[in-house]
């Protein structure tokens, strides 16, 4: 199996990590584009070093899933560690373990703590809890690599209190335009479902009060269904309650669909994901069971019918119709009118946006139009609204820094000047981001042209050093460059190419610094 430039980036940004002393790591991809083929390619490298690995998942399906693909990938057999299998000792020396298995004490004192090299948590975003932290802590000399697709910047900083980087990200707007995931398009219903009631319970909406809140407009949901889904292949359905899916399937079933549930307690529920996978079925609900691990690229339709505050689980819901499949055009989400005191909701545009600005503006497109609407156009119009907007501010804040009598340029100004959002709203997540910058990166940036006195912390003089490089490369404008001409009112400076840039400086100086006649700075682009 070869593996995508993104994925061998990601390999190698976690190896760097771990070069460089950061032991514990994180790799953000999305559902959909091949998690677990870089769990499998990093174990394969670490046995090839001479090292023992495990893998942490805990579920069932995640378990055979990372078991198949590194099978797969490298070839390479794993153990099991769970239930009445037992890998301690093994000659295979990956070991994939059931959570709730290796971290029971009688289980997990029998290695010793250095038994494995690198640990691999699939789903990062459970490493906080305190059956995984036993393990971890356990095994507190080995390399860890955390994997999710879901981390925002909340999330970010939950996992900053156990991990120490972010090795790589990849998100979902950057693997639709890359052609690793269809696109996705937002339907709004137009059915007002009153939350104001619904109480927050463990920091997401209760699901029995959900559940009371649904009831009164199920036959209305299901309804419009009919309008939006006859033509498609395979829908999922989430739902907060089982009883409240399985009464909606009964519904749908009432309407002409071949419609199935599915739960925890199903006794043949893999008999029904495979006929819902063989077509037997057009619509599968479920009841938040197949939020992680389940496979099923042929879905095309998601109805989310449980709605939540945690964007890391709408990521996940959603993820579920991401993936490519043969004649599968799009991924429909259909989205509903929540009525909440809270903006919290997560929407459609948290799948591609975590500016709250552009977020609000993608949501009211698809709030105010009857079609279905691709997300990341409305993402594209929303980014320049929202830049329009921010412009004149921008310009003022710009015009007082360049008042200022300094030769190098500050920070900020240069984010601003190269249209970098990472860097104007740069907020450390990891302790050694939040250090200071070290005398090495300070030097560095004072060289370049960054004023270094408001540089504040280690992780903004890193995100600059690599920006200044990688601009570098590209042939881009330098800060000594941009400083000097938007002294003379020239915008957007930081989009020129140095070459363009060294034209205008070598114009201005053999006209005795002045703008040539007829020219408008402000207007002017090269």
């Amino acid at each position: 199996m070869e593996l995508r430039q993104y994925q061998k980036d990601a390999c190698d940004s976690t190896h760097g990590e771990w070069d460089g002393g950061r032991h514990k790591t994180v790799v953000n991809l999305p559902t959909g584009t091949g998690k677990t083929i870089v769990m499998g390619q990093i174990a394969d490298d670490e046995v090839n070093k001479g090292g023992r690995v495990l893998v942490l998942a805990h579920r069932e399906e995640l378990l055979t899933q990372a078991s198949d693909k590194i099978k797969k990938l490298t070839g390479r057999d794993t153990i099991l560690e769970k239930a009445e299998s037992r890998s301690y000792g093994s000659y295979i020396p990956i070991t994939v373990a059931s959570i709730q298995s290796i971290a029971q004490e009688k289980r997990l004192i029998q290695f010793p703590k250095d038994y494995f090299k690198t640990l691999i948590v699939d789903e990062a975003h459970h490493s906080l809890s305190d059956t995984y932290q036993r393990v971890l802590k356990h095994f507190d000399s080995a390399d860890v690599l955390g994997l999710t697709a879901t981390p925002d910047r909340g999330d970010k900083r939950n996992l900053g209190e156990y991990y120490d980087s972010m090795a790589y990200e990849y998100t979902m707007s950057q693997a639709i335009k890359d052609g690793y995931l269809v696109p996705v398009k937002a339907q709004m219903i137009p059915l007002e479902l009153n939350l104001s009631d619904v109480k927050v319970s463990n920091g997401d909406y209760s699901a029995g009060d959900i559940g009371c809140a649904l009831e009164p407009y199920l036959e209305q949901i299901a309804d419009e269904m009919v309008r939006y889904c006859k033509e498609r292949e395979r829908t999922l359905v989430f739902l907060p309650l089982v009883e409240t899916s399985q009464k909606f399937c009964r519904m749908l079933q009432k309407r002409g669909f071949r419609a199935a549930e599915v739960n925890g307690n199903s006794p043949d529920r893999q008999q029904i994901l495979k006929d819902f996978e063989d077509g037997k079925y057009q619509i599968l609900c479920n009841s938040m069971l197949l939020t992680e691990g389940y496979d099923n690229p042929a879905v095309d339709c998601i109805v989310v019918l449980r709605p939540t505050r945690v964007r890391g689980l709408y990521q996940q819901m959603v993820g579920r119709g991401t993936r490519l499949y043969p004649g599968k055009k799009d991924l429909l989400i259909l989205d509903f009118l929540w009525l909440s005191e809270r903006h919290d909701l997560c929407r459609p545009s948290s799948l591609v946006s975590k500016d709250a600005k552009i977020a609000q503006m993608i949501d009211k497109k698809v709030e105010g139009n009857d079609e279905e609407i691709d997300i990341l156009q409305a993402e594209e119009e929303a980014e320049r609204d929202v830049l329009s907007e921010r412009e004149e501010a921008l310009a003022r804040e710009l015009e007082a820094m360049r008042k200022r009598k300094r030769q190098l340029v500050d920070p900020l100004q240069y984010a601003l000047s190269i249209s970098a959002e990472d860097l104007t709203n740069y907020e450390p997540t990891f302790a050694w981001e939040m250090g200071p910058a070290s005398k090495a990166q300070l030097d560095f940036l004072e060289r370049r042209g960054i004023f270094p006195e408001t540089v504040t912390n280690c992780g903004m003089a890193s995100l600059l050093i690599d920006r200044l490089k990688r601009r570098q490369e590209e042939g881009l404008a330098t800060p000594k460059q941009i400083r000097c001409l938007e002294r003379y009112g020239f915008r957007r400076v930081g989009t020129w190419q140095f070459d363009m840039a060294s034209k205008m400086i070598s114009l201005l100086a053999g006209n005795n610094w002045r703008v040539p006649y007829g020219m408008q700075p402000q207007l002017y682009t090269p």
